[in-house]
């Protein structure tokens, strides 16, 4: 079986659905000159093939008031990484864990329902073993 060979018609939509992740098929065959048949082949391609591996809501600032958001600079000890990125995994706060280069091993951003829970989030990080320092930044808006 050949892997899917991405193409700028794959990423004309992809981009498309970063915008709006609920356009209809017709929109987008619209926005892309081409036909309602082979935007969704592709959708359907891009899903089978592991490019598209789901849809989520990008929801209004305001909704999310009282929301704490934030990103953690994480500093790993030796050759511990891989069973911190599963503790860390296990901290549903943290949606995303990215590994990197640099003085900082990993980088997790993080979103709480409020300070208290941002504040349990913080301790249960520096609880892991393995960690030997970290660095938190709070996101104040976004631009």
């Amino acid at each position: 079986m050949q892997p899917y060979r991405y193409d700028s018609l794959d990423n004309a939509l992809i981009a498309e659905l970063r915008k709006d992740g609920r356009a209809a098929v017709s929109t987008l065959a619209q926005t892309l000159k081409v036909s309602r048949g082979t935007i969704q082949n592709r959708l359907d391609r891009l899903v089978s093939s592991g490019a598209i591996i789901g849809f989520t809501v990008r929801v209004h600032q305001q909704l999310e008031a009282g929301t704490v958001r934030a990103v953690m600079m994480i500093e790993v000890v030796g050759k511990s990484t891989s069973q911190v990125i599963k503790k860390l995994q296990g901290i549903p706060e943290l949606t995303r864990l990215h590994t990197t280069n640099g003085a900082w091993d990993l980088v997790a951003e993080i979103q709480a329902a409020n300070l208290p829970a941002f504040d349990d989030v913080l301790r249960q990080v520096r609880e892991i073993d393995g960690i030997l320092s970290s660095e938190t930044s709070i996101l104040l808006s976004t631009i």
